[in-house]
C-alpha cells in the first residue's frame, strides 16, 4: 500500500548520497518534495528531472543547515503558506577527517559537530512545532552504525552520531503526548561520496574503503527510509539498522581476494 502519495516531504542533504535518493524514491511515490542542499546547481538539476519524470511538485532551497538564521527564515516562509511538511529527513551529515584525538583537526570537528548535531537540532527546532501543531507527521534521522560502535579514529564522528541516536530517542519521549513518529536509519558501508569527503577529496583513498565486497547503495538507504515512514500510522518503527550482507558489525567485514 502507498501511503506516500501526496504527502509533503522535506530532505536536507538532497543534493547527493542518500538525500538524493529519498528524493527520487518519494518521488517516485507521488510525494510533494521541499528540498534543501548547499549545491543550488546539483538541486536546480534534480528538480527539473523528477517533475518531469513524475510530474509531482518540487521546491528547491540552497541553504547550509549550520545557517541558524536562514532555516528559521525558510521555515517561517513554509509556515506561512501553510506548507507544513508531514515528513521530514534529517539527512544533511557528514565525516571529515579520520585521526586520533590527539592528532585531530579543529576544523574537522567543528565541522562535524555542527552539521551533523547542531544543524539536525536548526531544522528540526524549526520545523517540529509545525508538526505538533497539527498533531501529526513524522521525523526520520538518518544515523550510523558509527553511533552504535566506536571504531579506530572515528572519535568525534562516532561522537555526533552517538548524539543523533540519543536525540531521537530524546525526540520520541518529549513527543509522547502527540502522534507524531521518529525514527532513526542507522546504515552501515555504503558507497556514497561519504568516504571522498572525509578524505577530502582523495578518491582513490575513499575507493579503497569498498574495495573486496559489495556495499549498500544510496537506493538500498532509500528504500529503507520509505518502508519506515510507509508503515501504518500506528506503527513507529524507533530504530532501523541496515548493513551489507558482508558486514555484521562496523569491525567485522569480509572482503574478498582480488
Amino acid at each position: 500500500m502507498n501511503r506516500i502519495k501526496d504527502k509533503l516531504v522535506l530532505i536536507t542533504g538532497a543534493s547527493s548520497g542518500f538525500g538524493e535518493a529519498c528524493a527520487r524514491r518519494f518521488a517516485a511515490d507521488g510525494a510533494r518534495l521541499i528540498l534543501w542542499a548547499r549545491r543550488g546547481d546539483r538541486l536546480e538539476r534534480l528538480q527539473g528531472e523528477l517533475s518531469q519524470r513524475h510530474g509531482v511538485d518540487v521546491r528547491i532551497d540552497r541553504i547550509d543547515v549550520r545557517d541558524r538564521d536562514t532555516v528559521l527564515t525558510l521555515a517561517g516562509e513554509l509556515a506561512a503558506a501553510n506548507h507544513s511538511p508531514d515528513i521530514l529527513v534529517n539527512n544533511a551529515g557528514l565525516a571529515s577527517g579520520l585521526d586520533t584525538i590527539q592528532e585531530g583537526d579543529f576544523d574537522d570537528w567543528d565541522r562535524m559537530i555542527d552539521t551533523n548535531v547542531k544543524g539536525l537540532l536548526n531544522v528540526t527546532r524549526a520545523l517540529l512545532p509545525l508538526m505538533v501543531e497539527r498533531d501529526s507527521g513524522h521525523v526520520v534521522n538518518i544515523g550510523s552504525i558509527a553511533g552504535r560502535v566506536v571504531y579506530p579514529k572515528g572519535n568525534v564522528y562516532n561522537a555526533s552520531k552517538f548524539a543523533v541516536r540519543a536525540l531521537n530517542e530524546a525526540m520520541n519521549i518529549d513527543l509522547i503526548d502527540t502522534n507524531i513518529r521518529v525514527s532513526i536509519i542507522d546504515p552501515g558501508a555504503a558507497e556514497t561520496e561519504f568516504s571522498a569527503v572525509r578524505f577530502h577529496g582523495d578518491k582513490d583513498r575513499a575507493q579503497a574503503v569498498y574495495d573486496g565486497f559489495v556495499p549498500l547503495s544510496a537506493a538500498d538507504v532509500a528504500d529503507a527510509v520509505l518502508y519506515v515512514v510507509n508503515t501504518p500510522e500506528h506503527v513507529n518503527v524507533t530504530e532501523l539498522v541496515i548493513m551489507p550482507t558482508a558486514q555484521r558489525n562496523p569491525y567485522l567485514l569480509r572482503r574478498d581476494d582480488k
